[in-house]
C-alpha cells in the first residue's frame, strides 16, 4: 500500500534545480546566508549619533555589513567656552549685516582717493627729508626703509612720469598694476557680482616677492656702485 506523500513516503521536491531532494547536486558549495549586525545601543556608532572621522567602530573593528550612519559634526562647544563679544564688535558685525553689499568696497575707494589727495597735496618730491610726517628709520639712522620713496613714486605715476617714479620704488611701480586689478575685481565682485578672471597668485610666489623686495631694501643701502643710485 503506498503513501499518500508518494511511493517512498517523501515528500515531493519543491525545487525545479537539478537533483531529486529539491536541493543543489553534491559538490555545489552553498553560500551561508547573511547574519545582519547587530545595531550598537552605544557609543559614536549607535543609531542617530556622529561618528568622527575614520571607518572603525568603537571597538576599532569595521562594521561587518559596512553601514555608518551619517557623520553629525563636531560636538557643540559647551556655552562656558564661546567667548562673549563686545559692545563694539557686535555694533560693527550689526552695521555690516544690515548694510548693503556696496559699503564696504565704496568705503576702501574712499580710503584709496584720500591717499592720493594727500599725495597730489603734499607734493612728496618737493619735501624736506625729515617733513612731517617722515619714516622713522631713514630719520633716526639714515637708511632707506623697505618703503621708502613709495609715496614719491606714487606721485610721479599720477603725473604720468613713469621713469621717476620707478627711479624711487620700482617694485612699487611693478606691483601697483596688480594691486590694482586685484582691488577693481574684489570691489566689482563686492558690489555688483562681476566676475572677471581671478588672478592666480601662489604662496610661493608671494614668497618670491618678498625675498625680491627684502633684497632690494639691503641693496639700496649699500654704500657703491651701481648700488648707490637706488638711496632715495
Amino acid at each position: 500500500m503506498t503513501s499518500v506523500d508518494g511511493a517512498t513516503g517523501r515528500p515531493e521536491p519543491t525545487s525545479t534545480e537539478p537533483g531529486s531532494s529539491g536541493h543543489p547536486p553534491s559538490g555545489v558549495p552553498v553560500a551561508p546566508e547573511p547574519v545582519a549586525a547587530a545595531a550598537p545601543t552605544a557609543g559614536p556608532y549607535a543609531p542617530g549619533a556622529g561618528h568622527p572621522a575614520g571607518p572603525y567602530a568603537p571597538d576599532g573593528s569595521y562594521p561587518p555589513d559596512g553601514s555608518y550612519p551619517p557623520y553629525a559634526g563636531p560636538p557643540p562647544v559647551p556655552p562656558h567656552l564661546v567667548p562673549e563679544s563686545d559692545r563694539l564688535t557686535r555694533f560693527v558685525v550689526r552695521l555690516y549685516d544690515r548694510s548693503p553689499r556696496w559699503v564696504v568696497p565704496l568705503a576702501a575707494v574712499g580710503c584709496v582717493g584720500l591717499g592720493l589727495v594727500y599725495t597730489l597735496a603734499s607734493d612728496p618730491t618737493r619735501s624736506a627729508p625729515d617733513a612731517a610726517p617722515s619714516c622713522l628709520l631713514k630719520l633716526t639712522t639714515g637708511l632707506d626703509c623697505p618703503g621708502c620713496g613709495g609715496t614719491r613714486a606714487l606721485w610721479y605715476v599720477l603725473h604720468a612720469d613713469i621713469p621717476a617714479a620707478a627711479r624711487h620704488h620700482f617694485l612699487f611701480v611693478f606691483a601697483l598694476p596688480f594691486l590694482a586689478y586685484l582691488f577693481v575685481a574684489w570691489a566689482g565682485r563686492t558690489a555688483f557680482g562681476w566676475r572677471l578672471p581671478e588672478l592666480r597668485i601662489s604662496p610661493k610666489l608671494i614668497g618670491g616677492f618678498l625675498g625680491v623686495w627684502l633684497a632690494f631694501s639691503v641693496a639700496r643701502n649699500l654704500p657703491w656702485e651701481p648700488f648707490t643710485s637706488l638711496y632715495v
